[in-house]
């Protein structure tokens, strides 16, 4: 019996092998086709707003799309899938069949065409109102929108784009004319010091003339200012006053004569030209050095650094729509102060004494503005004596001297500006009026500047892209106006600045 037993077990375990390769095989080969139905894909289109119906071979089971805003898959029946477009774009679709196989849709949601012309002509329709003169032309594709043609300037490109972008995304190919050079503003500073102790001995006030943009009076203190009448001249009460002053006489006129006698010291003059609004500075005058002592590994260092000192003169000017002139103007006058000196190791550093102020005001071209009030009230005393002499008792006394002199001076700021055009390229420059020759010349050639006759630059083209316009418009580096920063070097270093230092 056994032996029976064992001969069936093998007799049935042969027979049962066929059937199980054969299910093996047929679920490799079932695999193979679906890895095969996997890598191959197929392409639906739709058109945002509509539907498509997909027969399947195969009853579904399992449906899943890729991006939900762009389309939308429903199973109608176990057959059939119903696709829907809602919004232009590209998404994927997987459907699982009975079986296991899997099929593959490369679903692409096209624009309406209707609405796609709907938003192109009503784009068109507002660039045309928006920019009557200016030749803009708009093309639709996959829901995009190309700009094309040629526009003014950049804020014209930008409007143009905005007004675009809401019929869909925007690939901006316009071009701008290049714009005309920009006006730039020339600010003429006069920095001046008024000794106040001299003007109060004489009783006048120089600076105040009554007329054109300047207000004030001119007087001697002791009786009233002259009276202006209706047809601009000058009515005097008395003949105690000094100085009598025309209508037509401008202030540097006045300036000048005040100069002159000793009342007014100019100490700069400067004529800054900078780009409507961008920042314009000026600084005559120097830099001194100061220790500045830091800790290092060997104990303590002597670091120098140099500061700047002298007239300066930063400004902003801005062009208003109004065609008036918006300054932001910071004038200063800094001097070494040796009187408050400080010794360290056998070394004196000078102190620094600052006038400056900051002022913002809105002018015309070619008005003025005084900026005044800046006093500067100092005692020196000076103490003389005689080697040895000096030094004995109650009889030394009478070889020693001191004295003690007083100055009060103001700082008067007066700035004109002016708007400034630059000749356009390839344009003539203005004709030079040169004085008449002492004696007659034997050539009939006029006289004229060699290598002169034109502005020596290229005219730039008429237009170019937006982009590469703003790229050329960008500062390669920025203005860095810091007046605590200079010259940096070791005790043991010696350092050559631009200006000498005070001996």
């Amino acid at each position: 019996m056994k032996k029976t037993a064992s001969l069936l077990i093998v007799i049935s375990s042969f027979c049962l092998n066929p059937i199980l390769q054969s299910q093996a095989l047929l679920r490799s080969a079932h695999a193979t086709q679906a890895g095969q139905q996997q890598d191959v894909s197929n392409d639906l289109s739709v058109v945002a707003g509509r539907s498509v119906l997909l027969d399947c071979a195969q009853p579904v089971q399992r449906v899943a799309v890729g991006t939900a805003g762009v389309a939308e898959a429903t199973v109608v029946s176990p057959t059939e899938i119903l696709v829907n477009g809602k919004a232009a774009g590209e998404t994927s679709l997987i459907l699982w069949e009975k079986g296991g196989s899997r099929e593959f849709f490369n679903v692409t949601v096209r624009a309406s065409q209707s609405s796609a012309a709907d938003g192109l002509d009503s784009v068109r329709r507002e660039l045309k109102r928006e920019f009557p003169d200016q030749a803009i032309r708009v093309a639709g594709e996959n829901g995009s929108l190309f700009l094309s043609g040629t526009v003014k300037d950049l804020n014209s490109a930008d409007r143009a784009v905005k007004i675009a972008s809401i019929a869909g995304k925007v690939v901006n190919l316009l071009n701008v004319e290049v714009p005309e050079a920009q006006p730039q503003i020339l600010l003429k500073v006069v920095f001046a010091s008024v000794d106040r102790t001299k003007t109060k001995e004489l009783g006048l006030n120089p600076f105040s003339t009554g007329f054109g943009n300047v207000d004030g009076s001119l007087s001697t203190g002791q009786f009233p200012a002259p009276l202006n009448s209706p047809v601009g001249l000058l009515n005097f009460p008395n003949d105690l006053n000094i100085f009598g002053f025309l209508p037509g006489m401008n202030l540097g006129a006045t300036l000048k004569a005040l100069e002159s006698k000793g009342l007014v010291e100019v100490l700069a003059e400067p004529n800054v030209l900078a780009e409507n609004g961008k920042v314009g500075s000026f600084l005559a005058g120097g830099e001194y050095p100061y220790p500045i002592v830091q800790a290092s590994t060997t104990g303590t260092a002597i670091t120098i650094m140099f500061k700047e000192y002298g007239v300066r003169l930063n400004f902003i000017p801005t062009i208003t729509p109004r065609g008036s002139i918006h300054l932001q103007v910071a004038p200063e006058v800094s001097s070494l102060d040796f009187t408050n000196a400080v010794t360290i190791d056998g070394y004196q550093i000078p102190a620094i004494s600052i006038r400056k102020v900051k002022s913002e005001v809105e002018l015309s071209e070619g008005q003025s503005f005084a900026i005044g009030g800046l006093l500067d009230n100092r005692e020196t005393q000076t103490f003389q004596k005689l080697p040895f002499i000096s030094s004995v008792p109650i009889l030394g006394k009478l070889f020693q001297s001191i004295s003690r002199t007083r100055t009060n001076t103001e700082l008067i700021v007066i700035v004109t500006p002016e708007i400034v055009q630059p000749i356009p390229a390839g344009t003539a420059p203005p004709a030079l009026h040169y004085p008449e020759p002492f004696l007659e010349s034997n050539s009939n050639i006029p006289m004229h500047t060699p290598d002169q006759n034109r502005v020596p630059a290229k005219p730039a083209p008429a237009t170019m892209p937006v982009e590469k316009l703003v790229e050329s418009m960008k500062p390669e580096k920025p203005l860095v106006t810091d007046e605590a920063t200079g010259y940096t070097g070791s005790s043991s270093m010696s350092a050559a600045p631009s200006s000498s230092a005070p001996q």
